[in-house]
């Protein structure tokens, strides 16, 4: 009977101790992500304000993207994939995390560079928002995102890594235009 009783002590200690890692992983996932989304969310404000207005409607080509319209898609996204997880986006914003459509309505509003960049700077303050309010339990959760099945973990990196895109594509736009990135001076 003692022997059995050490036994479902130390069982249970042996798996607490492998929960506690898991759960602390989880939680650290998440304070890198939030991280890495607050230092890209000043390049991002800081290029913005540099960038001149009137360069806003430069696109490297037809079809393509211009200034203005990569930042309000950025802007756009930090709505839609917290929407998407259940974080209600600003009413105003019109953005539903079941209709992508939504979103493309959001960045194709007309807008001049101080209202892109209060966009961005909202959209930036509901992505953090979203994200701190994400629970370690809920990493695992099964949600749909552009039509496909993510963990909720999967979609917070896909957010993350979908910011770095675009700031690459708009550090190679700046540069294009004579506009420098202001950490990099």
């Amino acid at each position: 009977m003692r022997s059995t009783r050490r036994f479902i002590v130390l069982n249970g200690a042996l798996a607490l101790a492998c929960a506690l890692p898991a759960a602390a992983q989880s939680a650290s996932v998440m304070a890198d992500l939030s991280s890495d989304v607050a230092e890209t969310e000043k390049k991002f404000i800081a290029l913005a304000k540099e960038i001149p207005a009137e360069k806003y409607d430069w696109r490297p080509g037809p079809g393509v993207r211009s200034i203005g319209e990569v930042l309000r898609h950025v802007a756009s996204d930090n709505y839609l994939i917290p929407a998407a997880l259940g974080h209600a986006a600003d009413p105003s914003t019109g953005i539903k995390g079941d209709d992508y459509k939504t979103a493309g309505a959001f960045e194709k509003r007309q807008a001049t560079k101080d209202q892109t960049v209060a966009d961005l700077e909202k959209s930036f303050a509901n992505l953090k928002q979203s994200m701190q309010a994400t629970t370690p339990a809920k990493l695992g959760d099964t949600v749909k995102l552009f039509g496909q099945p993510f963990t909720t973990q999967k979609a917070w990196v896909l957010g993350t890594t979908h910011l770095h895109e675009h700031l690459g594509q708009l550090i190679a736009y700046a540069r294009t235009n004579g506009v420098k990135p202001p950490w990099s001076q």
